[in-house]
């Protein structure tokens, strides 16, 4: 699973697990099975780094470690010390934090919500912190959440009894057939329950719309369409004692005059004077860390690529850098003025003439 020789060593098993869980994690790949993909390259790691487990494994396969619970596997593994510090979920705690632990049942979870934040590519180098602000829905402070006034309890429907619903019967007795008809409770419009003296804040619905700025982490090299997890700033839970779901904050680049971004590549476009191209020049472009001085050799032609080595962005979990290259254009003059124009019919005359010495020559 982790594609590693039957003898490698704890750094080549903790080198290759940390490369494919950076790409698999759900929080940075959305593609079907990206997630079970993860876990099970994080159970082949939990097994093989672990002298005793890897043991086990290697005198009886899958047999001698399937007794193994989640707690077992994972309790003793430090995340932090194999991400560096990068934590995907961004709520204090193991990056893998809530991905091994058995479902449990009980009411709903509440919805996911996604939201954009753009940064300049400044950040993207960089890394640090952003704020964003979130707007959704939460318990109303005045009622609990009950949508009654002072909190107090809803009263039961005597309509329906609670169930939100009537239901008529009537008997064919010729046919002996039961007829059910299943309605909507007109009373309490299908809750179950009346609130009798609604809550002035809300409305009765127990909700109000809350405004909160959150503090998101970005990491060096973050890449574009990333979607950082924030644990529990979902979407409230729909039932009673539900989990509140999570937010996906999805990184965008910002458009830059300098630069375009691919990758940790950074694309540039510089346009130089005709005269420049054929003889050669120095010229200072930006970087994202000041300017640096670039070599036009003589005779470069339109449409050139020159690279500077390592001046692109981080590249995300590598500590590397990825390039930047200036695409070269060349500014042919529209207008000349009588001198200009003496020098550059002069220039053609001069290749013409060499044009036809190597024509002899050659013939």
């Amino acid at each position: 699973m982790l594609g590693v020789a039957k003898n490698a060593d704890q750094k080549a098993i903790k080198d290759a697990f940390r490369n494919l869980a950076l790409k698999y994690h759900p929080d940075r790949n959305k593609e079907p099975g990206a997630e079970e993909h993860f876990k099970e390259i994080a159970e082949a790691y939990a097994v093989l780094s672990d002298p005793k487990k890897r043991a086990e494994y290697d005198a009886r396969g899958f047999a001698g470690v399937e007794g193994f619970s989640q707690e077992d596997l994972f309790g003793g593994i430090n995340f932090e010390d194999i991400f560096g510090g990068l934590n995907f979920d961004f709520g204090g705690g193991s990056p893998f934090e809530g991905f091994f632990h058995r479902r449990r049942r009980g009411p709903a979870r509440g919805a996911n919500i996604e939201v954009e934040l753009s940064i300049t590519l400044d950040r993207v180098a960089s890394g640090g912190e952003e704020k964003v602000r979130l707007s959704r829905p939460s318990a109303c402070p005045a009622c609990h959440g009950t949508g009654a006034e002072g909190g107090a309890a809803p009263k039961t429907c005597d309509t329906c009894k609670g169930t939100g619903r009537i239901t008529r019967s009537s008997r064919k007795e010729r046919e002996h057939i039961l007829i059910q008809q299943i309605s909507i409770c007109p009373a309490c419009h299908g809750r179950g329950s009346i609130i009798e003296h609604p809550c002035p804040k809300c409305h009765g619905s127990g909700e109000v719309e809350q405004e909160e700025d959150l503090t998101v982490k970005i990491p060096k090299g973050v890449e574009e369409g990333m979607a950082l997890r924030i644990p529990g700033k979902g979407m409230p839970s729909p039932e009673s004692g539900g989990i509140t779901g999570d937010m996906f904050v999805v990184v965008r680049s910002k458009p830059d005059p300098r630069f375009e971004r691919d990758g940790a590549d950074l694309l540039r476009q510089e346009t130089i004077p005709l005269t420049d191209a054929v003889l050669g020049a120095t010229l200072q472009v930006p970087t994202l860390d000041g300017s640096a001085s670039v070599t036009i050799p003589p005779g470069t032609q339109p449409g050139a690529v020159l690279r500077l080595k390592e001046k692109g962005l981080p590249e995300f979990g590598s500590g590397r850098h990825g390039e930047l290259y200036l695409r070269i254009e060349v500014r042919v003059p529209e207008k000349l003025s009588r001198e200009e124009l003496a020098l550059y019919e002069r220039l053609r005359d001069i290749g013409g003439k060499q044009d036809g010495h190597f024509s002899k020559i050659w013939k």
